[in-house]
């Protein structure tokens, strides 16, 4: 089962009046990479989020958004600092002495300056918010992954019709392999035949000219190995691993032997077919770009 590299899913968790999103986009990428933007509250947690996340995606770059919002009662308190309040004080008497300035310092006086009363939001304990946050990345996890199944199913659609085509290529080259030799020889005899004239035709010489050409035109190992790649590729199709890398790989060796099959056939109707193949390879490894 083949997995696109692109996708995207979402995730929410609610829990104790907080609610934590999580929007996960998958990139191509010759590498894993897990890209996070999250609250500074939800740092300690990052490398968490980061292991969770490659667990399932082994090839591709991830951006992860992670927000969290309360939607019920915030739980704070109240800071009072006294020592604060009691030098205001202090300070309002003397200056009240100094300048002759009379009246009552009242509560409501000293709890307005600054400092003397503050709200202090009690800290979060993320060891007890963690199973919230994980849900919520799971959740976008699982409609990411979903994504990228159904892409990689039709991007399979597609490389299995194209490795089919060049399979029946290759079939084509090899029928056409003997009677390239075939045409050399009948070639070979005529030209011998213009050298010679009325003589007798040198058999000995004409033979071991057949026999070089033969063995250098042979191709029967490159279009046996373009087969064995072909049958891994489509072995790959099937595989529940990442096979990305080992498909570009294979494309590879594939286009290494059919360059060989093109320079040794010297014939015009198998460059013909060495084109055609190419021309596929080429939209194969676009296509793998793409491939977990």
């Amino acid at each position: 089962m083949l997995k696109s590299m692109t996708g995207y899913g979402r995730g929410e968790s609610i829990a104790r009046g907080k609610k934590f999103t999580v929007e996960l986009k998958a990139l191509n990428h010759r590498f894993s990479e897990v890209v996070l933007r999250l609250p500074r509250s939800l740092m300690p947690v990052e490398d968490r989020i980061k292991r969770l996340i490659q667990s399932q995606v082994a090839r591709g770059r991830v951006d992860g958004f992670l927000g969290v919002e309360d939607c019920g009662e915030k739980s704070a308190a109240v800071k009072v600092d006294k020592a604060l309040a009691g030098a205001y004080y202090k300070a309002m008497k003397d200056l009240q002495e100094d300048i002759g300035v009379e009246g009552k310092i009242k509560l409501k006086h000293l709890v307005a300056l600054p400092g003397v009363m503050s709200l202090e939001e009690t800290a979060d304990n993320l060891d007890e918010w963690w199973p919230t946050v994980q849900e919520a990345v799971e959740m976008a996890l699982e409609n990411l992954i979903q994504m990228r199944v159904a892409e990689g199913e039709r991007l399979a659609g597609d490389l299995w019709q194209r490795v089919g085509q060049i399979s029946q290529l290759n079939v084509k080259i090899r029928e056409r392999a003997p009677v390239v030799v075939e045409e050399y020889r009948a070639r070979l005899e005529a030209r011998l035949h213009d050298f010679i004239q009325d003589s007798s035709l040198d058999t000995t010489r004409f033979a071991a000219e057949a026999a070089l050409f033969a063995e250098r035109s042979n191709i029967t190992e490159e279009t046996v190995r373009l087969d064995s790649h072909l049958s891994q590729a489509y072995a790959c199709f099937g595989a529940g691993a990442a096979v990305g890398r080992k498909l570009d790989f294979l494309i590879q060796e594939m286009n290494r032997e059919i360059n060989t099959i093109a320079a040794k056939a010297n014939d015009m109707e198998i460059s013909r077919l060495a084109i055609e193949v190419k021309s596929e390879l080429e939209k194969l490894r676009e296509q793998v770009q793409n491939i977990e």
